[in-house]
């Protein structure tokens, strides 16, 4: 793993895997593609040296661009993805044309020249899953936590074509013999999170003097991961990953919504109650919750962040001491939420 390719590299999840293979793995040179899209930016880049990190500024579905870098790659770590499901929800285009054709190509290119692939999804392929309070004895047990055994059943254009993106892997896997592996990750946070998603839009809402937003009840339950372990977590799938095999990456961090952001106002000295209600997301899944034992017993990966308040708390430093990365888009941000009334 000399020469690897990080598509997506600039954006949220993929520029702070490309930091920590910079930090962690010397020896590496990474080769960014990305189309610099609103949720791709060169300041996730910034300070990186040169002479090991190169970014190119392109599309995944250029066929020609693709073959090119990927011929002289030892690995492709795919990340570039259409992921905002609001966004997904108002022009699905976007969606099927990235998520589905750029992979498309990727898998082609590393077909064509035998280069190992790994693909970064989520765990919103497999749709959701019922409350706690819901199930039966409210524990552990079969079905209660998504595997890599779940059945797929996406329920939105983002997550309907993350899951068509990974049956194409398998499928290239199983046809050609492609030397891949897949990674369903649960919600991510951290730094350089675009402000549209929920964690990063309530941390900069308060440091602005704006109210924070919570959608419809709050319920809503997500199985949260810092970014940094998502990252540790894609590079031992990458080098110690069986080949064809999907791993599902989490840090038992099960949080719902209301949770999330009482926490966070309690964390910035805010009453927990300091919110407003709005206008709950269209088919708002309830709960997901990612059982990464095989990621553990397999490959012997544990998260840092084992504690959700502290990795919290180092978030909301990180966006109160870099106003100066997000602060210029957040007017247009709240604009587009206003229109939808949340």
């Amino acid at each position: 793993m000399k020469n690897i390719i990080v598509t997506g590299g600039a954006g949220f999840i993929g520029s702070n895997f490309v930091h920590y293979v910079v930090d962690n793995h010397p020896e590496v040179h990474i080769t960014v593609l990305d189309k610099l899209t609103y949720a791709g930016n060169k300041e996730n880049l910034a300070g990186l040296p040169s002479d090991r990190v190169e970014l190119i500024v392109g599309d995944i579905v250029d066929a020609e661009l693709v073959d090119r870098l990927v011929k002289d790659a030892d690995a492709v770590v795919h990340y570039a993805a259409e992921s905002h499901n609001d966004n997904s929800l108002n022009d699905p285009l976007p969606f099927v044309e990235t998520n589905i054709m750029g992979t498309y190509m990727l898998l082609e290119a590393c077909r064509k020249y035998d280069v190992r692939y790994h693909h970064v999804s989520t765990d919103e392929v497999y749709g959701d899953l019922p409350l706690r309070e819901d199930l039966p004895g409210n524990g552990d047990g079969p079905g209660e936590k998504f595997t890599a055994e779940t059945s797929y059943n996406p329920s939105s254009p983002y997550s309907s074509t993350k899951a068509g993106s990974d049956l194409l892997v398998k499928a290239w896997v199983r046809s050609f013999g492609l030397k891949a592996t897949i990674s369903n990750c649960s919600n991510n946070y951290g730094p350089y999170q675009h402000i549209e998603k929920f964690i990063p839009r309530q941390i900069t809402n308060i440091l602005s003097g704006i109210q924070p937003k919570l959608y419809g009840e709050g319920k809503n339950v997500r199985d949260w991961i810092h970014t940094n372990d998502h990252s540790s977590a894609v590079w031992e799938i990458l080098t110690k990953g069986r080949i064809g095999e999907t791993y599902l990456i989490g840090a038992d961090g099960e949080e719902n919504n209301k949770q999330v952001l009482e926490m966070i106002l309690e964390l910035m000295n805010q009453p927990k109650d300091a919110y407003e209600h709005v206008t709950d997301r269209v088919g708002h899944d309830l709960r997901y919750a990612i059982d990464s034992r095989k990621l553990h017993e397999e490959l012997g990966w544990t998260p840092q962040y084992t504690n959700f308040h502290d990795g919290l708390a180092d978030t909301i430093k990180w966006y109160t001491d870099n106003k100066d990365w997000w602060l210029p888009e957040k007017e247009a941000v709240e604009a587009s939420y206003s229109k939808n009334g949340q």
